[in-house]
């Protein structure tokens, strides 16, 4: 049965946040709505909006976990999350609130940023392409 189960790693970016392994699911919210994810369906990539990530092992049961957005990567039964920031906790209601308040109210500083550097991006992939057909 622990050759069926999956190895979970979600990263930070200075850092590793969890890893556990024995994982039989994985609850995620992404742009398209709520994913589970067991061990031997499709390999994918997911792009993770802030919400409460769930997952199940056999021995710690359900273990919640507020994540800011960020990208679910699974291969094999190997899946691993990296995302901004991630905040442990028993009460998903309690996590939620946490989202709410840290991860969904950015301010206008970061929105800006957010902005300016979507458009950079756009400029240079435009640029790109241009470059290619000529």
């Amino acid at each position: 049965m622990a050759d069926s189960l999956m190895h979970l790693k979600i990263l930070l970016p200075f850092e590793i946040f969890a890893e556990k392994s024995g994982v039989s699911m994985v609850v995620a919210d992404t742009q398209n709505g709520a994913f589970g994810f067991l061990p031997h369906r499709l390999d994918c990539v997911a792009t993770l909006v802030p919400s409460i990530l769930m997952y199940e092992t056999a021995s710690g049961g359900k273990v919640y976990v507020a994540v800011d957005e960020g990208v679910l990567v699974k291969t094999g039964l190997d899946i691993t999350i990296s995302v901004r920031e991630a905040i442990a906790g028993k009460d998903p209601g309690e996590l939620r609130e946490a989202v709410e308040k840290k991860f969904l109210a950015l301010s206008e500083q970061k929105l800006k940023v957010r902005a300016i550097t979507a458009k950079l991006e756009s400029n240079l992939v435009s640029r790109l392409a241009k470059l290619h057909h000529e």
